[in-house]
Parts: C-alpha cells; structure tokens; sequence
C-alpha cells in the first residue's frame, strides 16, 4: 500500500473525481463520496492514492450547494423569476444563479470580490454578466446600468445589513429580494460558539427578527417571512432565507 496520502478535496481533483476544490468539497458535503461503503464527510480526511474512493452521485443538481437552498426559497415563497433582471451577490460558483438561469431569468449580474470562482456553465451563459472583483456593498446605478427586478444574495464575513443598502436602491418600483441569512455573520464575534456555530435557537430567532425589522425600514420594502434553509452550511451552522417585495404601497 502507497504511503503517500491526501486530503480528501485533492484526492477527488488528482483523480478527475471533481473540476476544482471548491466542487469536491461540495461533493463532500452533499454526502456523495464513498470508500469501501463508507460515507466521506471531511474534505481534510487523509486518503492513500491507492484507495478507492466513488461518488454515489455525480450528477449534483446544481453547480454548488447554495441551489439547494435557493431552490428552496423560490418554491416555498412561490416565486417566479422568469424574465427577471437580476444579481446575485456574493455569486461565488454560481449556485443561485444556476437556478434563475434554469428557470428562465432574463439576464444576472454575478457579482463576487473575489475571481474566477463561478462555474464555467453559468459564466459562459450569454445572460450572465460576470462582475469578479466587486464589492457588492459600492455598487451604483453607472455600474448596473438598469433598474433590477430580482435580488438574490449569499455573502460570508459580512452583515447583509452591511452589504444590500446600496444593491436595494438599484430596485425597480417592483422589486423582489431572497438573501440568505447566517446568524454567524449576525450575532457578533462574542456570541459565536467553538468552530464559528451557532447553536442556540433563542440567537437564530433573535438574528432573524433583528433582520425582518430592518428589512421593513428599508424605503417601499416589506418583509414576507424566512423559512430555514433545507441544508447547513459549510461549518455546520443553520441557515435562512429571507424573502421581501419593493412596492409603492410599502412606503
């Protein structure tokens, strides 16, 4: 036997098991990675190169984990985005916008301060506008160009409080938002349990009232209810997702 081991997310790559690392470890987290019939559910596992490992599944639904929930929202709140103009902030790989591609928005801006991470199936859709390096949080009307109908958003390390102040004021009249919300990001540094999780349902609760509140200061926004996300995220942490309208009548 070699004595030569990786971790898992490299094995997954070196063997053409997954396009990149940031997919094998959203193969590993969606519980599709075995060996010797055993699920594999940590990316940094040390794995022998002469071990089998097999995807029970290879054929995710969408090109990140975050369809899963956007999908969720959209069903759930009763959402039909297409013909929609949307952005998606924080776009990473692109998971949100894989789903309103798939149901038939009208175009999105992807927008992420980061580069080259969205999935080469979604950047190479001529309905994608590709915005890598962007903080989402100074954008204006010069650098969108058009009224949004649709504002999807999945950011880390931020308050969304913090990032969709400027994003809300690019809305037309009637206007849409789904973001999810990761009480991590919310509650403050001191109340974030060992490994960055938060536990305690009375904080999740707490987080979401705090963020319907404002969500109902925004100018002409209202608040139509958060539903958890179907999946936790990366770390382990619940998730939620937030679904508003901009109208006339809200102001």
């Amino acid at each position: 036997m070699s004595n030569i081991k990786y971790r898992l997310d490299d094995y997954l790559v070196k063997n053409k098991l997954a396009e990149s690392k940031t997919k094998a470890q959203a193969l590993i987290m969606s519980g599709v990675v075995y060996s010797k019939g055993r699920k594999l559910e940590k990316a940094g596992t040390k794995i022998s190169e002469d071990v089998h490992v097999e995807l029970r599944s290879n054929k995710a639904k969408w090109v990140s984990r975050g369809g899963e929930k956007l999908e969720h929202a959209l069903d759930y709140f009763s959402i039909d985005p297409s013909g929609l103009a949307a952005i998606d902030v924080g776009a990473s790989t692109g998971g949100f916008s894989h789903v309103l591609l798939e149901k038939g928005i009208a175009s999105i801006f992807c927008v992420d301060v980061g580069y080259g991470q969205l999935d080469i199936k979604v950047r190479n859709d001529n309905r994608v506008i590709v915005m890598d390096r962007t903080n989402a949080r100074y954008l204006n009307e010069r650098d969108i160009g058009i009224g949004l109908d649709l504002i999807v958003c999945d950011v880390s390390f931020i308050s969304i409080k913090t990032i969709l102040p400027s994003i809300l004021k690019l809305t037309n009249e009637e206007s849409y938002l789904i973001s999810l919300i990761k009480p991590q990001f919310e509650v403050g540094k001191g109340l974030v349990g060992k490994g960055g999780i938060v536990r305690d349902s009375i904080l999740h609760d707490k987080v979401c009232n705090d963020i319907e509140d404002w969500v109902n200061n925004q100018n002409g926004w209202k608040s139509f209810g958060i539903t958890p996300s179907p999946i936790l995220g990366k770390s382990g942490n619940k998730e939620f997702l937030i679904f508003a309208k901009k109208s006339k009548l809200y102001i």
